[in-house]
């Protein structure tokens, strides 16, 4: 059992480390400052030219497309690489993203089919054209199986009615995929349908937004017989739940990979401040309390980063089913970078709190991560319903 990453994975891995201490990281004092300022707005944390300038410089290095297959573009790493890439950006605050910004990428490869392949899925593939996914309602979050908007088949064509809430990115969409219910009575087992819906498209409203603690800042979306045509019809009708289920597996690999990046740079500055602060004649990193926060919080890291790297490497395996892996990873990494995260502004007093270094926001930016893509409770839930339906498996 090797578990070495690939001399491409290694070298990827470097180029992007360098790229956070040379690009990211030195914008984050702008970032800490947006955030703060930003109040009830929803102006984006890195200004449009900044965000233009770093996607130029990391196209120039090779960071784009990183699991993007090479028939649509892109250069195929794979999962694992996506995976290193992450932690390595989210050793900064920034919340850059090289293209394609989100998990939407596996929806769209597996069920985008004939023109949607040229109209949705390669600009989405090489960044021209942004994406989000309309899933969650009002009573809908975590229980996806039981949203209510409904798409009834009137004319020929497909008409929507309903809303949608927490929504991220939906003003600054090129299109969403929208999950609606086109039959009540079998609701996820054949009941969902998946759709394209444009931007700009008649009947769409965006007329609120959700200001809320860290970067978060999601949107209510209003359908009002919004018409749309079969090609609009992403996948097969009625068939959409499974598809989803398997983004947002990929969607919690995601987050887990952006939590062990966070908890990273924490205990860097951990260890950098134990080093060089003194405290009553002696060094903080003499201490036995800090010595023990450094050592937890390392043991922490490089067992989650284990487990998620080892279900990155499943999915490039060709596993499609990796819902108890997936929950595994959410709720050992967003509880993980709270911990530590946790110690390390216990380490740096009040400076930790401070606007001053970039504590302070990761703590209240990952707060969110522990609801987000399924609240911890409800995957603590998943896991132990597979054990006791399936067994405990032998590896």
């Amino acid at each position: 059992m090797d578990f070495s990453l690939p001399d491409t994975v290694g070298m990827i891995r470097d180029t992007v480390r360098t790229f956070t201490q040379r690009e990211l990281i030195p914008q984050e004092p702008l970032i800490i400052r947006r955030e703060a300022e930003r109040g009830l707005g929803d102006d984006p944390l890195i200004p449009p030219e900044l965000d233009k300038t770093l996607q130029a410089k990391a196209r120039e290095v090779g960071l784009w497309g990183i699991d993007v297959p090479e028939e649509f573009g892109g250069q195929e790493f794979g999962m694992l690489a996506k995976c290193v890439v992450i932690e390595q950006l989210k050793h900064s605050i920034v919340p850059f993203v090289p293209p394609p910004d989100s998990p939407n990428l596996y929806l769209l490869k597996a069920l985008c089919k004939g023109a949607q392949i040229d109209r949705y899925l390669l600009p989405y593939a090489n960044g021209e054209k942004k994406s989000c996914i309309a899933l969650s309602e009002e009573g809908a979050g975590s229980d996806a199986g039981n949203i209510k908007m409904r798409a009834e088949r009137k004319n020929g064509k497909w008409v929507l009615n309903g809303a949608k809430m927490w929504i991220s990115n939906a003003r600054r969409a090129d299109f969403m995929i929208v999950v609606a219910v086109t039959d009540p009575a079998l609701k996820s087992r054949g009941g969902m349908t998946a759709f394209l819906v444009d931007k700009g498209t008649p009947g769409v409203t965006i007329p609120t937004s959700y200001p809320m603690i860290g970067e978060y800042h999601p949107y209510q979306v209003f359908f009002d017989d919004v018409i749309l045509d079969d090609e609009q019809v992403l996948g097969e009708v009625g068939n959409a739940f499974v598809p989803i289920t398997n983004r947002l597996g990929v969607r919690r690999l995601d987050i887990a990979a952006r939590c062990i990046g966070l908890a990273s740079r924490c205990l860097d500055m951990m260890v950098e401040q134990a080093n060089s602060r003194r405290t009553f004649g002696a060094l903080l990193a003499d201490r036995q309390a800090i010595q023990w926060w450094i050592a937890d919080s390392y043991q922490e890291i490089e067992m989650v980063r284990l487990m998620t790297y080892r279900l990155a490497w499943k999915i490039d395996q060709g596993v499609t089913d990796f819902r108890r892996d997936g929950s595994m990873v959410k709720v050992q990494a967003t509880e993980l970078i709270q911990r530590v995260v946790d110690r390390a502004i216990q380490l740096f007093g009040g400076m930790g709190l401070s606007k001053e270094l970039p504590l302070e926001y990761i703590a209240r930016m990952c707060r969110v991560l522990r609801i987000v893509e399924g609240p911890s409770e409800v995957h603590r839930w998943v896991i132990a319903r597979d054990l006791l339906r399936n067994g405990v498996p032998n590896s």
